[in-house]
């Protein structure tokens, strides 16, 4: 029987992810909760089958690459813009309190500083997917709050990248092989090398040949160039520059991100990206030693700590210093008090790099499971305690005395309360002689209009045009999130396949609340059918034929174009199609 260890490995780190997140998801936690204990079920200190931890360790590595590649790709510098006066400050102040904490810890349990460094800016970085997935439970992530959060969350992202920069550079200058001021530079002049290669020529040949291949039409090789372009980029870095992987990754994904394809390209990334994602907490987990806890107990309840309390108590501070609103204080505070993905990430790097002990990920990895397991929870109390809060006099008059300047000249100080049509916003799926048929009538309506589009000439057409358009597969569920159909008031499915237009049907269900939906279809039998699956209006071909084909028999018969029109009526009356004869 010939060797299977890597399919053997995938195939139970998968298994028992789905069954330990199942069970996670019942008892209301983060179904990344059971993927690290699915990696802990499976490592080499947990009994029965013990999967490959270095076969773990590479899946889990391509796991690293496209999330920070999706990162790159939803990198927004006008989002953090909106929220810059808080969020920045915010996030630096955050860090900064982490980074001290975890040093002085460090220095009590016997590390140095470099490792003291990698373990505070890990416990100050939160979890993207725990992050957003707590404000969108508790419908909040579009409001204020929510997009102070996400954009403190992105200046976070933001410093780890840096850290990710600065790690090899700590880990040269204690080997001895470099003076601190010539590793500065060199590293400096690596990452201008590699930004340079990556953002201005990959920023000039990447989209050009995502373009070319979006033009033939070929959904596998479209999604097989994104992969390539995000795993050959990370690999390049690293083999080419020696910076890491997860840095090249991040940078493919926002040349990727600044191309017309971006949307489809999200899309086509997110499967592969959340299968390997699951392999790298598995991974993560693998690497847990029950051992260490008991070994150094203090240290993990110090990790703890500095997750639990330092962090969520200097952002509340922060935030209340700054004069914001206390709702805003206590969401980010209570958002922010977990880590996760980026965590493990600069632990990883750290311990590669041998910046930071061994079992230092497996105290991160402890810390990791109860704080995301608490999220939920400390969210839902922190909120609550902002009505015991304001009935503090010396709070109310701090609060009263910081609103009015930053109120002052800012009609929307954070950037969130948008600028939407009165008449609303249509979304038009596909944009042939239907599609610009309705855009117009639209238009003459006042409604706004965004059109999904799967051809590359035509997107580019209407971007020419100033219309707003997405390219991508409707079908797909993050493609209608980007285009909004949360905000939208009409949706319109231009093409006449059944099967497309049922999918679209069941995705928008998944995205957002019934409104009115326009279809057609080819077949009147399938009219029915369509309007079970949310169609408000259906039109169909064989409805339009039938009329078209009577009124034109009629015409040799009839010269009234008034009886014409009225014997139309009646067939169709007869018929029962309901249809709108023009």
């Amino acid at each position: 029987m010939h060797e299977i260890t890597l399919i053997q490995t995938i195939a139970y780190g998968l298994a028992f992810a789905l069954f330990f997140a199942l069970i996670a998801k019942r008892l209301g936690l983060q179904p990344l909760v059971g993927y690290l204990v699915a990696g802990i079920a499976i490592g080499p200190h947990a009994p029965g089958f013990v999967g490959d931890i270095k076969i773990a360790s590479q899946l889990g590595e391509l796991g690293v690459i496209l999330l920070m590649f999706a990162v790159g790709l939803h990198f927004r510098l006008k989002d953090l813009l909106a929220v810059r006066s808080i969020a920045i400050p915010g996030a630096v102040g955050q860090s900064l309190a982490a980074a001290i904490c975890g040093v002085v810890l460090a220095n009590l349990v016997g590390w140095d500083l470099n490792g003291g460094l990698v373990l505070g800016i890990a416990t100050s970085v939160a979890s993207t997917v725990v992050l957003v997935k707590v404000l969108i439970d508790n419908n909040v992530v579009d409001s204020p709050q929510g997009h102070v959060a996400i954009g403190w969350l992105l200046v976070e992202d933001i410093i780890t990248i840096l850290v990710l920069v600065l790690l090899p550079i700590l880990a040269v200058t204690k080997t001895g092989d470099l003076s601190f001021t010539k590793a500065i530079a060199l590293a400096a002049l690596k990452f201008s090398l590699l930004c340079v290669i990556v953002m201005v020529a990959g920023g000039k040949l990447i989209p050009k040949l995502l373009t070319q291949v979006a033009r033939l039409r070929s959904q596998e090789l479209f999604t097989l160039t994104v992969l390539v372009l995000s795993i050959s980029i990370a690999a390049f870095s690293y083999l080419v520059f020696g910076t890491s992987m997860a840095l090249g990754a991040f940078l493919a994904g926002m040349v990727v991100g600044q191309s017309s394809v971006s949307h489809q390209a999200a899309s086509d990334i997110l499967p592969m990206r959340d299968a390997f994602a699951v392999l790298f907490f598995v991974a993560a987990g693998m690497l847990f030693d029950y051992r260490v806890l008991i070994d150094y107990p203090w240290l993990t309840l110090g990790v703890l700590f500095i997750v639990l309390v330092v962090k969520p108590l200097t952002a509340f501070l922060i935030v209340f210093f700054f004069g914001y609103p206390l709702k805003i204080g206590l969401t980010v505070a209570a958002a922010l008090a977990q880590i996760g993905e980026f965590s493990f990430i600069l632990a990883e790097v750290g311990k590669q790099l041998k910046l930071m002990p061994d079992y230092g990920q497996t105290v991160l990895i402890a810390s990791a499971i109860v704080s995301i397991s608490l999220n939920s929870y400390v969210f839902k109390k922190f909120l609550s305690l902002e009505p015991l809060l304001m009935q503090a006099a010396p709070i109310r008059r701090w609060l009263d005395r910081k609103a009015a300047y930053v109120m002052a000249g800012a009609t929307d100080p954070l950037g969130v309360a948008g600028g939407s049509s009165s008449r609303g916003v249509a979304i038009i799926v596909g944009y042939g002689i239907v599609g610009r048929t309705v855009a117009k009538v639209f238009a003459e309506m006042r409604v706004e209009v965004l059109v999904i589009e799967m051809n590359i000439n035509t997107v580019f057409e209407l971007q020419a045009k100033g219309i707003r358009v997405v390219f991508g597969d409707a079908v797909r569920k993050d493609i209608l999130e980007s285009a909004g159909l949360d905000r939208a008031n009409y949706l319109i499915l231009t093409m006449s396949s059944i099967e497309t237009t049922m999918a679209i049907l069941q995705s928008a269900r998944g995205v957002a609340r019934p409104i009115p939906t326009f279809v057609r279809c080819h077949y009147e039998r399938d009219r029915n059918h369509l309007a079970n699956a949310g169609a408000s209006a259906v039109a169909s071909e064989e409805v339009l034929v039938a009329g078209a084909m009577a009124e034109n028999v009629l015409s040799l018969t009839m010269t009234s174009k008034f009886k014409i029109r009225k014997e139309v009526q009646r067939i169709q009356a007869e018929l029962n199609l309901g249809a709108i004869v023009t």
